[in-house]
């Protein structure tokens, strides 16, 4: 059937997909478009989303689409860079302003059906450096953001004009973390729009099985299946259109995996009666050789990813299926993180994204049914597709799985770095100390995201007794006050002794990818993962990293474990999430007299400004 359609302009934001995703969930087809896309195409929409973007501004640079877009005869609203670009086309006004990055209060100054059925106070997400600081003429304001004691950071966070039917929101209502952001684009897009609620996961289903027939014609399907939930939905929707006949899987073992993981993906895949055509390589040596003496994160992931299309392609010659397209679970976060967009920024290259992927995606031989859906999407389509909900419900594991969890170093700081850690730590612990906190500076980097653009930035470690709220309250001043940094910490393992003897002594050491030193992450992150099942929180907890930094503290030890706990959906934005006292006690009992642990620490950083993995 014909479905009513929504354009999301894509002009590279990181949240561009999640736009489209969330309009999905109305039961309305959103389509991305590229700001280019011809004039006459984009007037077959019953509406149009501008997105945001990380490399333009409002002041002009970058900022070109097709000339008449937003003279369109339909609605049109506006996010972020989108919002400021509709204010300056009808005559506002855009500056530089203090940056807001995350959680903000939006105050109702207006009315508009874009705000029906909402509260005078919303919770929104914020992620920009420009504001509308004029409004053009005939415009309104409906809503202007406050932060902390009600201090009014930026007039027009939202505005309309009715007649044009033009809106716009400086926040971010596709993120989960605005809480009525769905109802806010339900506004837009069955109200203001008036699309019919037509399009259904089971139908999506159909589409992409006539889509993955039509691909491969009458030839095979090589699958290179992790066992994880992305790549297992991928090969149940792959067998679905091709048979098992014509579906091969390929395991590999590439000694980045959990302990044990292999052959529970194996025995999983044998229970579908998978057996002639599922393939088993262990190429842990490989891997490691591949890895040997990287250091900074995107050669590490360049390497793993590498390594998996050379033993993949390797293997398709040996079984005599070289002719087949190379399958992948890739889902759109993969994408959009490693540039995937003309104005995208690059935050980090997943394995499924390495340059020799790229040009085999370029040269039709790859097939990526899942490389618009979140992981949320994935589970609901695997859930379509009959998969047991334990499966969908397992956390996501990265495909360079451990190796991306085990920092590396030269051992060595220039002056530049260590001068930039004696100021981070300064104005750190000035901050930290208004909640009863001390702080330090911790010197090894880690990936980031702020306003779409990687930071590859220093955390800080926060050290004392203080209840959860302050934690996250003194984070959250230190990351977006002091510059260079991207993440915080706090100290697990003894906060009495951090207030009898001052800050704790941090320093560098030399690390590699080695046996030795995943064993040892192996053992702290199957303590972590068995620890959250104890205590009914793996359903709670949507992703927990376990993490070694090659850190000393306080000149013990060469690891310094730390455990990430996170709830989100989608990945594209996450909360740290507390653990019961309880489980910290058997953490610091189970980890700590791991040899050469020197500490164990909780990540307490929402995404942005910090990725949920560290590389």
């Amino acid at each position: 059937m014909e479905h009513d359609r929504i354009a999301v302009v894509d002009f590279g934001g990181q949240y561009a997909h999640l736009i489209a995703a969330k309009v999905r969930r109305l039961r309305v087809l959103a389509e991305i478009v590229d700001p280019e896309a011809p004039l006459e195409a984009l007037r077959a929409y019953r509406g149009v989303i501008l997105s945001g973007s990380p490399a333009l501004s409002a002041h002009g640079e970058g900022a070109d689409y097709t000339a008449g877009l937003l003279d369109l005869p339909v609605p049109i609203l506006g996010l972020c860079f989108g919002h400021q670009e509709i204010a300056k086309r009808y005559g506002g006004r855009v500056e530089h302003t203090r940056r807001e990055y995350g959680f903000a209060r939006l105050r109702v100054t207006g009315e508009s059906p874009l705000l029906a059925g909402l509260g005078p106070e919303e919770t929104v997400w914020m992620s920009h450096g420009d504001s509308v600081t004029e409004l053009p003429e005939g415009f309104v304001e409906l809503g202007r953001s406050e932060h902390d004691g009600g201090h009014e950071a930026h007039r027009n966070a939202a505005i309309a004009n009715e007649e044009l039917r033009r809106y716009g929101f400086q926040f971010h209502p596709e993120v989960d973390d605005t809480v009525h952001g769905q109802e806010m684009l339900e506004n837009f897009v069955r109200g203001i729009c008036g699309c019919r609620p037509t399009w259904t996961m089971p139908r999506y289903v159909e589409e992409q099985i006539e889509a993955i027939r039509a691909r491969a014609g009458g030839g095979r399907a090589f699958l290179l299946a992790s066992g994880g939930v992305d790549s297992t939905v991928c090969a149940r929707l792959i067998v679905e259109a091709l048979g098992r006949e014509r579906t091969h899987l390929l395991h590999i073992d590439n000694g980045l995996m959990r302990k044990g993981e292999s052959a529970g993906v194996i025995a999983r895949f044998r229970s579908w009666g998978i057996t002639d055509n599922l393939h088993f390589v262990d190429a842990s040596r490989e891997f490691l050789r591949a890895l040997a003496g990287r250091v900074e994160p995107e050669r590490k992931r360049i390497a793993i990813g590498n390594a998996f299309i050379e033993v993949c392609q390797r293997e398709m010659e040996r079984l005599g299926v070289a002719d087949a397209l190379l399958a992948q679970g890739t889902i759109y976060p993969d994408t959009i993180e490693t540039k995937g967009t003309k104005r995208a920024d690059l935050i980090k290259t997943h394995h499924n994204r390495v340059p020799l992927v790229e040009a085999m995606v370029r040269a039709g031989k790859v097939l990526e049914p899942l490389r618009d859906l979140y992981k949320v999407e994935v589970r609901e389509l695997g859930a379509a597709l009959g998969l047991d909900a334990d499966l969908l419900e397992r956390h996501p594991f990265p495909g360079p799985g451990l190796g991306v969890r085990l920092l590396c170093s030269d051992g060595t700081l220039d002056e530049d770095a260590r001068r930039e850690l004696a100021r981070i730590e300064a104005e750190a612990a000035g901050l930290a100390a208004a909640f009863g906190l001390g702080a330090a500076a911790m010197p090894v980097r880690s990936v980031g995201v702020k306003a779409d653009l990687r930071a590859y930035e220093w955390p800080v470690l926060l050290h004392g007794t203080a209840p959860w709220a302050a934690v996250l309250a003194a984070a959250g001043q230190i990351y977006k006050s002091v510059d260079g940094v991207n993440r915080c910490c706090f100290d697990l393992a003894d906060p009495g002794r951090r207030e009898r003897g001052g800050a704790p002594r941090l320093e560098l050491r030399r690390a590699s990818v080695t046996g030795e030193r995943l064993d040892l992450l192996r053992e702290a992150d199957q303590a972590v993962m068995q620890g959250l099942a104890r205590h009914g929180l793996m359903q709670a907890i949507w992703q927990c990293p376990t993490v070694a930094l090659p850190v000393a503290m306080d000149g013990r030890g060469e690891e310094l474990i730390v455990v990430r706990p996170v709830h989100s959906e989608r990945a594209m934005t996450a909360q740290p999430a507390a653990l019961p006292e309880a489980l910290v006690a058997e953490l610091c009992e189970a980890i700590l007299p791991l040899p050469g642990v020197s500490g164990l620490c909780l990540d307490v950083t929402t995404k942005p400004p910090g990725t949920i993995e560290w590389e």
